[in-house]
């Protein structure tokens, strides 16, 4: 039998050839495409997992000048080196994330992704795309999934967002996509008021949606949905100053109080995207919360109801019931994000090409 030939070409497509070919997903694009990654992550047609090397304590680091002249004010130094890996029925994938809230400092973003797009049965690459911009939107629309699932009411809502970084603006921008005209106004907290006025007045502008910067939580309690994507060091809030029924949903890290989860735990509802990749990297509030009594997530969750974004069925929810959902980013969706995006990128290759003919 002779041996299959395998093309040993790819792809290297840098961020500025997908906007200089406008091969960025829409918004539209965007939400299509997961909303058939959800369906594949559902039915078990695309699974993955995660990786991650931490180091986050500045005694990691010794005597380094990065951190001794760029003091962290507030932040976690939150350095790692993460791995997604993923399937799906046509290809493999492999993002690599590298974070460091230092690199600010130097006029980089904080966190920086680079995708591996695979041939699913050889596994060689087809493509590798820098996936920055394709990480914060894939993790913005969190959002509308979460509303999709668990909003119970139809009547208009305010939504307060801690943090002003790429994924904060994916998820405004997200929000406003799925439900425009429902949204009375959305509140952004960033760790200063100037930040938070720049995203405020750039999102303002381009999406016609009332967007506030604000200072401090006064807000927050006329807020039906909040959600949290800092890289705080503390948690953002305090237990007593949310809307009762509110949903919220953490995209960050250790930024929630434990008050408030333990409330949470007995009386609304606790949701993960994954109780095995929340648990395993033990990164953000729920997470931490088990671990810090020597327990595990993935082991305890289960027995006091803890429930996950991958199951087929939402739970049953009364009217105001409150919902708290931790998300630590599914691979899949990036996987389904970067295939999307590489497609779209050899039409806008092709068309351009043709059009030179």
């Amino acid at each position: 039998m002779p041996r299959q030939q395998f093309d040993t070409d790819y792809a290297l497509i840098s961020a500025q050839q997908l906007t200089d070919l406008q091969a960025h997903l829409d918004l539209r694009e965007l939400h299509q495409v997961m909303k058939e990654a959800w369906i594949a992550i559902r039915s078990g047609q695309s699974i993955g997992g995660k990786a991650v090397l931490s180091l986050d304590g500045v005694d990691s680091w010794g005597a380094s000048d990065q951190i001794g002249l760029h003091p962290l004010d507030g932040e976690r130094l939150g350095w790692k080196l993460s791995c997604l890996y993923s399937v799906n029925e046509r290809h493999g994938g492999v993002k690599v994330v590298g974070a460091n809230a230092v690199n600010r400092a130097h006029g980089v973003a904080r966190s920086c992704s680079t995708y591996l797009l695979l041939d699913k049965f050889s596994l060689r690459p087809v493509a590798i795309l820098e996936a920055s911009q394709l990480s914060a939107a894939r993790t913005g629309t969190y959002a509308s999934e979460v509303l999709r699932r668990f909003r119970r009411s139809e009547r208009r809502l305010s939504v307060f967002i801690f943090g002003a970084g790429p994924v904060a603006q994916a998820t405004i921008q997200s929000l406003d996509h799925v439900m425009h005209d429902s949204l009375t106004a959305v509140f952004v907290r960033s760790r200063s008021l100037e930040t938070a006025k720049l995203v405020s007045h750039d999102l303002s502008g381009k999406l016609g949606l009332p967007i506030e910067a604000v200072e401090d939580n006064a807000m927050l309690a006329r807020c039906e949905m909040v959600v949290t994507a800092t890289n705080a060091a503390a948690p953002v809030f305090a237990e007593g100053q949310l809307h009762p029924g509110a949903l919220t949903l953490h995209l960050g890290g250790d930024e929630v109080p434990e008050t408030y989860l333990r409330r949470m735990l007995r009386e609304g509802r606790v949701v993960c995207d994954s109780l095995h990749l929340v648990s395993k990297r033990n990164s953000q509030s729920l997470a931490l919360y088990f671990s810090r009594m020597g327990r595990s997530l993935e082991e305890i969750g289960p027995l006091i109801g803890v429930r996950e974004l991958v199951s087929p069925e939402p739970p049953d929810l009364a009217p105001d019931e409150p919902v708290c959902v931790t998300c630590v980013g599914l691979p899949m969706l990036d996987l389904f994000a970067a295939e999307a995006t590489f497609s779209k990128y050899r039409r806008q290759l092709d068309a351009k090409a043709g059009g030179k003919r």
